[in-house]
């Protein structure tokens, strides 16, 4: 049977050695009201208490709304310092110095706040000397379902090696509010937006795939799809002499 808090304490570990080897002072991560971000947030406090979640809505009502009550949430339970950065007015910025958003794929535009999130993150690390800490899952890595150079970014992750579902179980391990367990993973991308309906494939049926290599073919057709169209993703960028 697994150990849910062993495992919790290595993580924890993990993230207490790598800041103090680093130098710095505490942790910074982005505070989403979602599963990942909130076992992040937990994990970050449980190694230091200067521990800083930044809550940044950014346009879609649900960021300002169901997303921040539970941010908020996770905060409270868990004693987790958290800021909001409200980014609409930088986002829209961006968009009218490129004409509105006008000619630009629809990815490019959404991809706008991820970015900006980042952006954040990492002027907070710079001031308050930070590690950012990603919140993203192996599901997500596999299907390349993150915006590069924003939330795909981050100093140290200490759930890249974890299923959706398998943060869904530490979370209950740990006691999370169920409201934060049983809501649709959403990237908060656009009114409306969760991650299973985009991509058009369940994350059991992803994490089925992953762990066991079986599943439906329509669904291992739509996996595989994702995972082959966002290599580029999951490696450095290429650099002249080593192709």
């Amino acid at each position: 049977m697994r150990d849910y808090q062993a495992e919790t304490d290595a993580r924890a570990a993990f993230l207490g050695r790598a800041l103090r080897a680093s130098g710095l002072s505490g942790f910074v991560f982005g505070n989403s009201g979602g599963k990942d971000s909130a076992l992040v947030g937990i994990l970050c406090r449980m190694a230091c208490k200067n521990t800083v979640g930044i809550a940044m809505p950014c346009a879609s009502a649900r960021g300002f709304g169901e997303d921040m009550r539970h941010a908020l949430a996770i905060a409270e339970q868990y004693d987790i310092q958290t800021r909001t950065v409200d980014l609409t007015a930088a986002r829209e910025a961006v968009l009218d110095a490129l004409g509105g958003g006008a000619g630009l794929p629809n990815a490019a535009v959404i991809n706008v706040a991820p970015r900006l999130r980042m952006t954040t993150l990492y002027a907070v690390a710079a001031a308050e000397s930070r590690l950012v800490a990603g919140t993203g899952n192996r599901s997500e890595a596999y299907m390349g379902y993150f915006t590069k150079w924003g939330d795909g970014a981050y100093d140290i992750n200490p759930i890249a090696d974890l299923t959706a579902t398998e943060v869904l179980e530490f979370l209950r391990h740990l006691g999370a509010p169920p409201e934060i367990i049983e809501k649709a993973p959403s990237a908060g991308l656009f009114e409306g937006q969760t991650d299973e309906a985009e991509m058009g494939v369940t994350y059991a049926a992803i994490d089925r795939y992953l762990e066991t290599g079986e599943g439906a073919p329509e669904d291992i057709a739509i996996i595989e799809r994702y995972h082959g169209s966002s290599a580029h993703k999951r490696r450095m960028p290429l650099v002249y002499g080593k192709e």
